[in-house]
Order: structure tokens, then C-alpha cells, then sequence
């Protein structure tokens, strides 16, 4: 009975992760309807999905490190729902810079992915959450086997792809994203012997 209570916090936890995801894009649709996105509500509706998709990627390599250090094994159940909603939040931001900056004219699209490398690499960090989520998907798991963990540990490259189009992205200013790439660098620091037994699986 000593850890009976840890069933329902790890529930609160879930609830609580997907309201996280969930809540600021309710935001995001008022403050669309309201007019709060500025005098360039595209940009700033495309910025915001980014930076949401960057803070997820960065709360979901938290979790097995702050798992481990707590005794708290529950909150590795975290890890499917935020890398989840990390993919809802990319396609958004990438939909939205398809639709909304560039029209679906895919012409332009595709001379915009090879001119700036920016896009070319948040595009990659984009691909690799498309393939995470569609692994994440029960039966493919089973099937997959240990190959599985092998895919999966290509969410830390996602993480510093997605820093490094955040910092090429931006005009001016080099600072906020110095400061999210400084917390990647940290949490997978936090976490070496993980990577380092994924960089080993390849060898």
C-alpha cells in the first residue's frame, strides 16, 4: 500500500501533460480571433507553434532523467503523450508556414527548402517526430523490437536540430535561442549514459 498513491499522481500527470499541450493552443485560436498576434499575426502564429513544439522536445528528454532521479518510474508513462503532441505541434508550425507564409505553392516550397538550410533542417527535425510517432503506435513496437529504442533515441538529434533551426531562424538577437540550445545541451548532459549506450548501439 506504501505506493498506492503513485497510480493516481501518475494519472494527475498525464492530465496535466496533455492539458499543457493543450491549453495554449485554445489559447492560440482566441488570440487569433481576438487579434493579439500583432501587426504580422502569420509570423507571430508560426513562431509561437515552433517555440511550443521546441518546449515540449525539451520537457519530454526531462522526463526519464527526473524519472530516474525521483524513484518515480511512472512518469516514463509521460514520454508517448509529450512525444506526441511534440509531432501535433511540428506539423502545425510546418502546415502553417506551408499554408499560411507560402500558399501551398510548392514550387516555392520547394525552392525555399533548398535555399534556406534553416528549413531544411527544422524539416528534418519534423521527419524524425513523424517516424517516432508512428512507431509509437503499440503493435509496431512489439515488432520492432529492440530497433525500437535504437529510433527513438533520434529524438535527441530532433532536439538539437530544432535548436539549431530556432537559432538560424531568428533575424536578430542571438540570446533566447542560446538559452533553449544551453538547456538541450544540459538536460542531455544530464542524461549522457543514455545517449552514449545509443551512439554505442550503432557500432
Amino acid at each position: 500500500m506504501a505506493g498506492s498513491w503513485k497510480r493516481p499522481l501518475a494519472i494527475c500527470l498525464q492530465v496535466a501533460a496533455h492539458l499543457a499541450a493543450v491549453l495554449p493552443l485554445v489559447w492560440l485560436l482566441y488570440a487569433i480571433n481576438a487579434g493579439y498576434l500583432g501587426g504580422d499575426p502569420v509570423k507571430e502564429l508560426i513562431h509561437y507553434l515552433g517555440m511550443g513544439t521546441l518546449r515540449l522536445l525539451l520537457l519530454t528528454l526531462l522526463v526519464s532523467p527526473l524519472a530516474k532521479s525521483l524513484h518515480f518510474g511512472q512518469l516514463n508513462r509521460l514520454r508517448r503523450p509529450l512525444g506526441l503532441w511534440c509531432f501535433v505541434w511540428a506539423s502545425l508550425h510546418f502546415s502553417a508556414w506551408l499554408a499560411l507564409d507560402l500558399g501551398l505553392d510548392w514550387a516555392l516550397i520547394g525552392s525555399e527548402l533548398v535555399k534556406r538550410t534553416y528549413i531544411l533542417v527544422g524539416f528534418s527535425a519534423w521527419l524524425i517526430l513523424l517516424a517516432l510517432a508512428v512507431t509509437s503506435i503499440p503493435r509496431l513496437l512489439r515488432k520492432m523490437g529492440k530497433s525500437w529504442k535504437r529510433l527513438h533515441g533520434l529524438l535527441y538529434v530532433a532536439v538539437i536540430l530544432g535548436c539549431w533551426h530556432f537559432w538560424w531562424a531568428v533575424k536578430s538577437g542571438w540570446i533566447e535561442p542560446a538559452i533553449y540550445l544551453g538547456v538541450a545541451l544540459a538536460l542531455l548532459a544530464w542524461r549522457r549514459q543514455a545517449v552514449l549506450r545509443w551512439v554505442r548501439s550503432f557500432s
